[in-house]
């Protein structure tokens, strides 16, 4: 049994402040924007590929499309497991080295192909984009091209691009967004040579089936050993782990992901990724470009939900005209287009952004994996509600009584993970907050800290007050307010100049919250979570603009198309920031996090009163819980036997 790591709250804070990257060497555009500053030449003109790697991407692409064309879907949802052929098909292809240099045998493709490829895989079965993703993403590949040495470089990159599966493991039973509690472990041998690691890994996507892990686990701190939380490429055959369970999920059904234990597994030091002690940094930074697979396919499901929507509003008839013709249902078709452009606007952007390595796109990836998620979510259950019942029947269904088979329920279930996968949209918030805020946070200084003393705090603030001298007369006026500004985007002008005005008055509303909390600002979450999302549709309204104008730049006709897109998207998510603003200083957050306390302390258990609680029957994986024991505890008991187990 592993021994479960208690920190204080105060600790965990620590900990993950100190895993945070502290520079910005390079400029951020989101990063600017919630400082009030609009610095729109940072994204326009849009950045653009090289002939040559657009001309690589579109052959592979073309490849990918003819062999996606022969992939049946509804086998991986019908047997819940993607066909070892499909596998194969897609190594063969060299879908598992997309991003991979050339030189280690991959294919040296743009993070801009590489979100094209997961679009068109994901738009087959979801479950395609989430084994390429979470292999090249978050597995072996991205932190060695990020920390690797050379020889780790050689030895295991080539194999992940001839198809060797690998898969990122962080996660434990009792650890989910608090890496401080990290409860795995990674001891030195006497000799020095190698680590026993030891510990339980839960959701590791890829790690049924991964012959290559990246495994998170805490070195002990010793006399002359700093210790702490370590990245290791583990091979999945070797002694001494277990796959204890392939999980079950209400949606990504052909997904590969489980339980792992280790016991005594030992692993070469050659094996650590980056030095003793730096996983966490590993991690975070691994995530800054890998959490745009999750909007590549968002945004691969808008452009679906769109062609089913365009398809069935047309051809459905109800009292006498098509539905599509239906103000009800003409809003929902809008709203799915307009953020369909929208969502690929934010995706485009930021991968080229990526590419183009000009900015740091930390804020901009976050924001992007955010926004996306949220935004498909409610694009699928908006296409669910315009198919109606034949939208909540399965596709194997409606097949069966002879209508086409459109998997809108499936797609709905497969959505619903990415505001959880790779930080949920709530940690999310959280984290893009906490860069939002930095500049903030860095003037302020002991007037942030809760544990500072009256004499810090007046030294701070004598600080403070020169920072804040010299930044809020910038946020008083600006080109929002000049009639003529961004003229060169002729009707969406406007939506820049809003776009700008509304950077200023962001900014402005920030320091009002930390005016007014200082140290107890990180406690106001609803109030950090609206900043975060005024600034996402900001930004998704920027990418939108800047988008549209590369369009007509290349063709008028198109252009054209665009402009109109971007303005009706524009349009609604002035709606929403204004709402957004509003709720900053009228909500209920008050009220909200009181009546929770009540809840948590038992008061309103008469409520819960007249029904019955599945989970607490008497069938055998029920009967092993004891409430008492620690989730670890639990979720050793509740196991069923192994299902491989290697030697």
């Amino acid at each position: 049994m592993v021994d479960q790591v208690k920190v204080t709250e105060k600790e965990a804070r620590a900990f993950a402040e100190e895993a945070r990257e502290t520079g910005w060497s390079k400029p951020s555009f989101a990063k600017e924007l919630y400082l009030g500053r609009f610095r729109l030449d940072l994204v326009h003109p849009h950045p653009r590929p090289t002939a040559e790697a657009d001309a690589k991407a579109a052959k592979f692409l073309e490849a990918l499309r003819a062999y996606c064309s022969t992939i049946d879907g509804r086998v991986i949802e019908r047997e819940s497991k993607i066909p070892d052929e499909y596998v194969k098909g897609l190594a063969e292809l060299g879908c598992f080295g997309i991003k991979i240099p050339e030189e280690y045998g991959g294919l040296g493709l743009t993070q801009v192909a590489y979100n094209q490829a997961l679009m068109l895989v994901g738009s087959v079965h979801s479950t395609l984009g989430v084994l390429l993703s979470a292999h090249q993403s978050i597995g072996v590949p991205e932190p060695l091209k990020l920390a690797g040495t050379p020889e780790q470089k050689a030895e295991f990159l080539p194999r992940c691009a001839a198809g060797a599966v690998s898969s990122f493991l962080l996660t434990e039973p009792d650890v989910g967004s608090d890496p401080a509690r990290l409860a795995s472990t990674a001891t030195p041998t006497e000799d020095g040579e190698a680590y026993l690691l030891n510990g339980v890994k839960l959701w590791t996507t890829n790690g049924v089936v991964s012959e290559l892990l990246v495994v998170m686990a805490r070195v002990p701190k010793s006399e002359g050993r700093k210790g702490g939380v370590t990245a290791f490429i583990v091979e999945a055959d070797s002694p001494g782990i277990t796959v204890e369970k392939r999980n079950a999920f209400m949606g990504l059904r052909g997904i590969e992901n489980g339980v792992t234990r280790f016991h005594d597994v030992r692993v070469p030091k050659a094996n650590v990724v980056g030095g003793e002690g730096k996983g966490l940094k590993i991690a975070l930074a691994t995530l800054n470009t890998g959490r745009l697979s999750i909007p590549a396919m968002c945004a691969g499901a808008g452009k679906w939900a769109m062609k089913i929507a365009r398809e069935w509003s047309s051809e459905r008839v109800q009292w006498g005209l098509p539905v599509g013709k239906h103000g009800a249902v003409a809003e929902k078709i809008s709203f799915i287009t307009a953020t369909t452009f929208a969502l690929e606007a934010v995706l485009d952007l930021s991968a080229h952004m990526s590419d183009e390595g000009r900015n740091d796109i930390r804020i901009e990836a976050a924001l992007a994996k955010l926004w996306a998620s949220e935004m498909a979510c409610l694009i699928a259950d908006e296409l669910m509600q315009i198919r109606g019942g034949r939208g909540y029947e399965t596709a194997e269904s409606l097949a069966a009584r002879g209508e086409r088979a459109v998997p809108v329920e499936q797609l709905v279930r497969d959505l619903r993970i990415n505001r959880i996968f790779e930080g949920s949209s709530e940690i999310m918030r959280l984290l893009i907050a906490r860069e939002a805020v930095d500049a903030h946070l860095s003037a302020a200084g002991a007037l942030a800290d809760p544990d500072s003393d009256t004499k810090a705090k007046a030294k701070a603030a004598a600080k403070a007050s020169g920072f804040y001298a010299k930044w809020l007369p910038q946020l008083v006026t600006g080109k929002g307010q000049v009639p003529t500004a961004f003229s060169e985007f002729g009707a969406l002008a406007s939506e820049l100049r809003y776009v700008e005005r509304s950077a200023r008055k962001l900014a402005r509303s920030t320091f009002y919250g930390m005016a007014r909390w200082q140290a107890g600002l990180e406690k106001h979450q609803g109030f950090l979570g609206r900043v975060v999302d005024i600034g996402a549709e900001l930004f998704a309204m920027s990418a939108a603009c800047v988008r549209a104008e590369m369009l007509r730049a290349d063709d008028e006709a198109q252009g054209k198309a665009a402009y109109e897109l971007a303005s009706v998207f524009c349009a609604q998510a002035r709606l929403r920031v204004e709402k957004l603003f509003d709720a900053l200083w009228d909500n209920t957050d008050a009220l909200d996090t009181k009546l929770a306390a009540d809840v948590l302390s038992g008061r309103h258990v008469w409520l819960e009163e007249g029904v019955l609680d599945p989970s607490e029957g008497t069938g055998p994986w029920i009967s092993r819980w004891e409430p008492g024991a620690s989730t670890d505890e639990n979720v050793a008991r509740r196991y069923i036997p192994s299902t491989r187990k290697t030697p």
